[in-house]
């Protein structure tokens, strides 16, 4: 056994030998009487043939302070705290309960006991925490009777001890209570609260103190409510979820709404039966304003439903619950000289704002004129504004009276439209309307009908919408006429140019649709005015000739209307044919026709213009051409006929033609040809003749010039070498002058310089040594100041001295020394004889002072400096 290893555990390799360290322990079973017990260092234990090491060595568990730890099955102790075993020797355990150890002594894990809970420190609950704690079975701790399932707080500052029959279930935190908040707070069960004030479950509360709440085990945190912050402009709007009494003392209804304004309180939190519907901003209106409030509240607090209440600035007020305004806020209805409200009643009411005052009934309209400030009350509606309309001469309205219907157009004035008028808008025909919206002069668009043409300059769109109300006006041109028809009348009336047309209520103008185009096509050309020439029209006809030569004509006719004194009936026979050109046009094409089919082709070939005159015009009595053609029906009277070409239609005539035309034509251009040749030939023989006599006289001109160019260059170089030798000598004796001169010059400025330079050194001399001796006198001066200023207050002060101590003092203190030093020989009382040679002075106070010795001279010193403090 000796020869035997030992391993870290303190036990032999043949674990017979178990050395158990202090602190440590063992289970050792019996397997005889099948019990283990425990063996507790510091030992040496041998093991016998009948036991068994089952656990350890095993350190014992050690709890420091301010820790625990959990055992579960813990062992059964007495009285004494000592252990408790049964018959057989076996430990007893508390089997399935657990023991809670603080701080002691380190202890071993009996057999059956477990370490449930290592070793944990002790948890500390800080100020404004809370462990919320939970009985897991009735028990009884201070005298205070806990059952299982009751709930309780465990308060800090402090240290939990834990307990096996209590479970911690959370960390409760305190809530911070910030001014102008409050918690809300809801109860769980049936409790009471830290006021004392018994709770039901689900019971809620505020809590408004300022600072930190703890809620109780029972209380559970709903949330934080926020003060709203009144103002002078703005309240909340507050409903009650059930009948209460608020902090005003005031008992609230279900369901009631009110308003809580800065004059009630400046800060408002909402109650547990109060809920916030929003925050309601003050209304302000100006002097200038006024509003009418739906469904007001009355004096007693209720809403009068159905009413009406007018509210006239300057006030500010907040809207009641329930509260709206009609039209929020409107301004007061301030008209001038040119406007006008039409007025409707809602309601009977008497009407005070005029005199006498006028019973108003329901649906009665009216209208006040300005200049005025009106505001309607609340049993008339105001309708619309009206304002003045300034019309011109030239311009005009349509006004229809919604009572009677009639309409009427009022011109040239300025008009308001009344109660029980309205602006009527005319009707007019697509057309029409296409043709006084398009800006086309009659006159001077007369080829671009068929376009949409902006006016000249004008860079607005071709078609622009006609304002219908407005009496429809036409600007008819010099020279054109237009036809207005009344149908109520039954009456029409043409208006000559240059006028301005206006149509009444129930006028329209005649539409004119003439023939346009080459050949004419009817219904071209729509227009309004009827142009009365003189003007022309173009036609393109057919004609054919005796021998049956088909020839085509393009002809233009000048014509113009004839009327007279302008007279109605025969301004009306001008529109008495709708389409004057078409009709023009025909019964011209008709008579030339025949004339041409009455003679050959080589007749009318030579004699067109006289035949389609003749047939045009006819002849007089004397067998003459007459100079124009009229028209009965309209007064159209046809002056000229102008035939701008004929062309065969067939093409063998027209190749023929061509071909007769163009041999004359080069007949004509050969004999043309020749004479020009013969003419140029004769002009170039002169042409050259003319040259040689030119070059000729020419090269004599150009010797003789040439002659004179020789003699000149040789003059000028003559000039030339005499004038640069010249300027040569010329330039040196100007440069040597030059030269002296600068020097002279120079020597000049240098020896000027040298002065400048001498007299300003004896200047700068001059005035450094003048100040230099100021300096020094200014310097000796002060001295002698500062010497004699020194002087003056030492002898003020020594006077100043002598007479403060007045000259019986200084003469006392000037004979206190000598008379001290007599007194004290005198006191000596010496009396000898003294022998001198009378040449020797002698000093009988300092004998005096050897006389009296050490003491004496300290008395006399003492004696000494007393006088002179004195």
């Amino acid at each position: 056994m000796a020869g035997s290893k030992v391993n870290q555990k303190g036990q032999s390799d043949d674990s017979s030998i178990y050395r158990i360290p202090p602190f440590y322990y063992l289970h050792v079973l019996d397997q005889t009487s099948n019990v283990t017990r425990v063996e507790v260092g510091p030992q040496t234990y041998i093991r016998k043939d009948n036991e068994r090491v089952i656990l350890g060595p095993d350190k014992m568990v050690i709890v420091p302070p301010r820790h625990y730890c959990v055992i579960q099955n813990p062992v059964v102790r007495g009285d004494d705290h000592s252990i408790q075993y049964d018959a057989a020797g076996l430990v007893k355990l508390q089997h399935a309960d657990l023991e809670i150890r603080l701080e002691q002594e380190p202890f071993p894990l009996y057999p059956g006991e477990i370490l449930h809970l290592d070793v944990t420190l002790l948890k500390v609950v800080p100020s404004n925490t809370a462990l919320r704690l939970q009985a897991l079975r009735d028990f009884e701790d201070s005298n205070d009777k806990k059952v299982a399932g009751d709930e309780w707080l465990f308060e800090g500052p402090g240290t939990y001890i834990p307990r096996k029959e209590v479970v911690v279930l959370e960390t409760v935190k305190a809530c911070v209570i910030k001014p102008n908040q409050a918690l809300k707070l809801r109860a769980r069960t049936e409790t009471r609260d830290r006021d004392g004030k018994m709770r039901f479950c689900g019971e809620e509360w505020l809590v408004r103190k300022t600072g930190a709440y703890l809620p109780g085990a029972y209380e559970e945190i709903v949330e934080i409510v926020d003060a709203y912050v009144l103002t002078e402009k703005e309240a909340v709007h507050v409903r009650a979820t059930r009948t209460f009494q608020d902090d005003l003392g005031v008992t609230r209804k279900n369901g009631e709404e009110w308003l809580v304004k800065m004059s009630d309180t400046e800060t408002y939190i909402p109650g547990v039966y109060e809920q916030v519907v929003g925050v309601v901003p003050i209304t302000t209106l100006s002097n200038r304003q006024y509003c009418v409030i739906l469904d007001p509240v009355g004096e007693d607090g209720k809403p009068q439903l159905g009413q009406k209440k007018l509210v006239k600035g300057e006030i500010s007020f907040f809207l009641m619950p329930n509260e709206k305004l009609e039209n929020g806020i409107q301004d007061i209805n301030v008209m001038g000289e040119d406007e006008g409200l039409i007025l409707r009643a809602r309601e009977s009411f008497l009407d005070d704002t005029i005199q006498p005052a006028v019973k108003r009934n329901p649906g009665d309209k009216w209208m006040i004129r300005g200049p005025v400030e009106y505001i309607p009350p609340t049993e008339v509606e105001a309708i619309i504004k009206r304002y003045s309309i300034p019309l011109d001469e030239n311009e005009g309205i349509y006004v229809r009276n919604i009572k009677t219907g009639r309409v009427r157009a009022v011109c040239g004035e300025t008009y308001m439209l009344n109660q029980d008028e309205e602006l009527w808008p005319k009707e007019l025909p697509s057309v029409v309307e296409d043709l006084l919206s398009g800006y086309k002069d009659p006159l001077a668009d007369r080829g671009d009908w068929n376009k949409r043409s902006t006016a000249v300059g004008l860079a607005q769109p071709i078609s622009q919408a006609r304002e219908k109300t407005r009496v429809v006006t036409l600007r008819v041109p010099h020279n054109a006429a237009v036809q207005v028809y009344d149908y109520k009348e039954k009456k029409a009336r043409v208006v000559f140019g240059p006028d301005l047309v206006m149509l009444g209520p129930d006028e329209q103008f005649t539409q004119l649709s003439l023939s346009g185009g080459k050949p004419k096509r009817p219904n071209v050309i729509r227009s309004l005015c009827l142009l009365l020439g003189p003007d022309f029209c173009t036609d393109i006809i057919t004609v054919e000739t005796a021998d049956h030569a088909r020839l085509q004509l393009q002809l233009a006719y000048n014509w113009h209307f004839e009327f007279g004194n302008k007279s109605p009936e025969s301004a009306t026979k001008l529109f008495s044919v709708p389409d004057f050109v078409g009709d023009l046009c025909k019964a011209l094409a008709s008579r030339i026709r025949g004339a041409v089919a009455s003679v050959c082709f080589d007749d009318f070939h030579k004699n067109s213009v006289r035949i389609i005159r003749l047939a045009v015009f006819g002849q007089d009595e004397n067998q003459k051409i007459r100079n124009q053609f009229s028209f009965p029906q309209n007064n159209l009277v046809i002056t000229s006929v102008d035939i701008q070409s004929v062309e065969p239609v067939d093409q063998r005539t027209r190749d023929s033609l061509q071909k007769s035309v163009q041999l004359a034509i080069e007949i004509t251009t050969q004999s043309l040809e020749a004479t020009a040749r013969h003419e140029a030939e004769r002009r170039e023989q002169e042409a050259k003749g003319r040259l040689e006599r030119q070059k000729i006289t020419d090269e004599v001109e150009a010797e003789h010039s040439r002659k004179e160019l020789l003699e000149l260059q040789a003059s000028s170089m003559i000039v030339e070498s005499c004038g640069q030798a010249k300027a040569e000598a010329q330039s040196r004796a100007e440069a040597q002058r030059i030269e002296g001169e600068a020097a002279v010059e120079q020597a000049k400025l240098k020896a000027e310089a040298m002065k400048i330079e001498a007299e300003t050194e004896l200047e700068r001399l001059t005035q450094a040594r003048t100040a230099e001796i100021h300096y020094l006198r200014e310097q000796n001066r002060l001295e002698v100041l500062k010497a004699q200023e020194i002087t003056d207050i030492e002898t003020q002060k020594f006077k100043n001295i002598v007479d403060s101590l007045g000259s019986e003092t200084i003469r006392s203190i000037a004979l206190a020394g000598p008379e001290l030093q007599v007194k004290l020989l005198q006191g000596l009382g010496i009396k000898s004889t003294l022998i001198t040679d009378g040449m020797t002075p002698l000093n009988l106070f300092s004998t005096a002072k050897g006389l009296l010795g050490i003491t004496s001279s300290k008395a006399l010193e003492e004696s000494s400096k007393g006088e002179e403090d004195t």
